[in-house]
């Protein structure tokens, strides 16, 4: 690296002799025996803080030692080697390098008694005057000896492949866009290498986080530094974090890069940033990334991860379909999986959208893929969801490869002894298979005499594939007859598919195990006009909603009010980006990505009043003011891959949960700028029902001609919401994480008055 006069100014070194003069160096004679002397030449390096030699053996790389290695320099003969290997007229020109640990003197002898003199008395001023630097100087030096070992060929300059090797060394996440106008911007030279200062600059301009300097700045009460005591100051105050002492230290001890400074059990900048991206430090409760409801409620005390047309990867005219969407599904931790089952040839079932165009997988092979991948994100049960159009025959090579394939995973009978009256849980039902579908007769059928066994072999079957507004009168009245295999029936165990004839009907008439589907447009209905009645009906049965037949597109529908409405299985189509499924993955993002998040329990209660459009008064109205200051954001991917684009980010926060609660605000949008924008815009929400809500933030790039472009998004449950100044992750179109894009945001949550 080139000459580095702000690396001695900081040092308060510059412009001064006894360093030229090291800087510049000499030869000196080593000594290692009477037979053995020979020059070498030594010098400082610009970091001012590591000294060379050359080796002249072949195989040997040049070698160096920190200032920080020598524990004293002594004039004269009078270390036991120069004593032993030199004469005594040389006493003057000799001196002697010690060191710490094991490492042998190093013997010297200058050419002159002034040079001998200057070579110790110039050592000796760096020694005490590097011993005196401060903490933040040593962090300097940290990302100093980074930038060396970045320095691959060691020609003291970085190209741009050394540069990212640097980034990856002192742990800074950086997108590949970025890096390269960052590189652009500091090669002033225009020589395709960093060297010097404009290594320095580089580093500036990439850890440059002046609201970072802010807050660090408030805390940093010891020496610059923050103190294990005030990290903890900081922890409770700003962060509201119950933390002690001890966890402070270890924060430190975890955190802290530079050595020096962990050792003092200090936290320099570096270290605190650091710290503020891990996980444990993110907007999201990292408590509640784990598993951490009570899992031993009956199954429709959870809402469940649920798909719609699984099987297709685009949409539902002519898409492909996929054993692969199902393996995405499962993967995202979906538990409710739909196959669309008919006839196909060799007696081999088939699924598709049936009267369309899409392409066809095979039953067995659909199954094939869901054991194989049911249980890789969450343990807990499976419902295979039939939409059945089979003939007899080919439901019985159905019901053939569900048991073959599945084994004792699938559940065949009702869990424990007798007759059930509820759910198991989705404990009891860890790495089990449930399937939902037509059944010939009732449970309790079973239990009863083998006589009064099959009621009856027609039943109907609703079909989703087409729109029932669209279809004739006529096609209404002659609704579609099935003959049902009996072998097929006595897989559906805890979910029977039923008709849904009013809440009335279904109080008198249906067991816990019946179980309707609503079409999307009548469910929104039921939920806007009589979501209490809707709640209770859920209270001990499932309810299972799916999107319009007319949404040919494989759009979705917004899944909040029918969570509100205490509807479990709100299937949406998993293949289609979309605001919907985002909102579908914050819900559940928590509990160890389950795919099973337990209602409120005044959503288990059969006797509840809770009414999310009227919120009468009860134990849901949780009134809460949010605040949140949106400050920053870093590194945005570009929209356009054009090199010339860049983003006008701006951010939109938004609330999801019961009508009171919805609602959405806007930053202004910061010109041309995806690395660094800074907002610092404060906004202000009120919350009544905090555990429906959801909170979402979306980046977009502002167009004032068209609509703004999606760049990244995050949502999650209001309650998982950490306090004070946090980062957040930006998850892409596709719900995957950005690797190195965040916003940084201040939040509070504090009661209303």
């Amino acid at each position: 690296m080139e000459t580095n006069g702000t690396e001695r100014k900081k040092n308060g070194l510059e412009g001064d002799l006894d360093l030229q003069f090291l800087l510049q160096g000499g030869d000196l004679l080593k000594v290692r025996s009477p037979s053995w002397k020979k020059t070498r030449y030594f010098k400082l390096q610009e970091d001012c803080k590591t000294i060379w030699h050359e080796s002249k053996k072949t195989f040997r790389t040049n070698q160096t030692f920190t200032v920080d290695d020598i524990s004293a320099v002594r004039i004269g003969r009078q270390s036991e080697g120069l004593r032993k290997y030199t004469e005594e007229q040389v006493e003057g020109r000799c001196f002697s390098i010690m060191f710490k640990g094991r490492r042998k003197n190093l013997d010297l002898i200058a050419s002159s008694e002034e040079e001998a003199k200057q070579w110790v008395s110039s050592l000796e001023k760096l020694i005490s005057k590097l011993n005196n630097l401060s903490c933040q100087k040593k962090t300097e030096h940290w990302i100093l000896s980074c930038l060396r070992k970045s320095d691959k060929n060691k020609d003291g300059k970085l190209s741009q492949s050394e540069v990212k090797n640097f980034f990856r060394l002192i742990n800074i996440e950086i997108d590949d866009d970025y890096a390269d106008m960052l590189f652009k911007k500091c090669d002033k030279s225009n020589s395709g290498y960093l060297t010097g200062e404009e290594i320095e600059h580089l580093y500036e301009l990439l850890t440059h986080r002046e609201e970072i300097d802010v807050i660090y700045g408030e805390y940093a009460k010891t020496t610059g530094f923050m103190s294990p005591e005030n990290l903890m100051d900081f922890l409770m105050k700003e962060q509201r974090e119950k933390l002690t002492l001890t966890d402070a230290n270890k924060i430190i001890e975890k955190y802290e890069p530079d050595e020096n400074v962990k050792q003092k059990k200090l936290l320099s900048k570096d270290g605190f940033l650091r710290y503020m991206h891990q996980p444990e430090a993110l907007i999201l409760n990292s408590d509640h990334k784990e598993l951490h409801q009570d899992m031993s409620q009956p199954l429709n005390h959870y809402f469940i991860s649920s798909s719609h047309n699984t099987y297709l990867m685009e949409d539902q005219l002519k898409g492909p379909s996929s054993t692969e969407a199902y393996v995405r599904a499962l993967l995202k931790g979906c538990r409710c999986v739909e196959l669309d089952c008919w006839d196909g040839s060799d007696d081999e079932p088939v699924i598709y959208h049936g009267y369309t165009l899409t392409s066809k997988i095979l039953f067995k092979d659909a199954i094939k893929a869901i054991k194989e991948y049911a249980f890789k994100t969450s343990d807990f049960p499976v419902i295979l969801s039939l939409e059945n159009h089979c003939s007899v025959e080919q439901q019985q090579v159905m019901a053939h490869h569900m048991s073959s394939i599945l084994g004792s995973a699938l559940v065949t009978s009702p869990l424990g002894e007798g007759m059930p009256t509820e759910f198991p849980s989705p404990e009891e039902l860890k790495g089990k298979f449930l399937v939902k579908g037509k059944r010939l007769n009732k449970l309790e059928a079973t239990f009863a005499s083998e006589a009064a066994a099959a009621d009856d072999t027609d039943v109907t079957e609703e079909d989703e594939s087409n729109d029932e507004d669209e279809q004739k009168e006529e096609e209404k009245s002659k609704k579609k007859k099935l003959k049902l295999a009996k072998e097929l029936s006595d897989m559906v165990i805890y979910c029977k598919s039923v008709h849904f004839h009013g809440f009335d009907d279904a109080r008198t008439n249906q067991s816990f195990y019946e179980m309707s589907s609503f079409k999307e447009g009548k469910a929104v209905g039921l939920a806007e006009e009589s979501a209490n009645a809707y709640i209770r009906h859920n209270v001990d049965k499932l309810s299972r909603i799916y999107p319009a037949g007319s949404r040919t597109d494989s759009s979705n529908y917004n899944p909040v009010p029918l969570w509100n409405a205490g509807c479990q299985i709100v299937a949406l189509n998993f293949q289609t980006n979309c605001t919907d499924m985002d909102v579908n993955q914050g819900r559940f993002l928590v509990n160890g990505k389950s795919g099973y998040i337990l209602k409120p329990a005044y959503m288990r209660d059969t006797a509840t009043d809770f009414d999310p459009i009227t919120l009468t008064r009860g134990n849901w109205l949780k009134h809460k003011t949010l605040h949140i200051m949106i400050i920053s954001a870093q590194q945005l991917p570009k929209v356009n891959k054009k090199k010339s684009s860049i983003v006008d980010p701006l951010v939109k926060v938004e609330v999801f949960g019961v009508p009171a609660d919805v609602a959405e605000k806007e930053t202004s949008p910061v010109e041309n700028n995806g690395f660094n924008p800074s907002w610092n815009e404060n906004f202000q929400f009120d919350v009544y029902v905090p555990d429906l809500a959801l909170l979402r933030f979306l980046v977009e790039d502002y167009d004032s001609t068209s609509d703004n472009e999606f760049v990244g998004q995050f949502t999650l449950p209001f309650n998982s919401l950490k306090m004070g100044y946090r980062h957040v992750p930006l998850l892409g179109k596709n719900g995957d994480r950005l690797p190195s894009a965040g916003l940084f945001v201040h939040v509070m949550v504090l009661d209303a008055e």
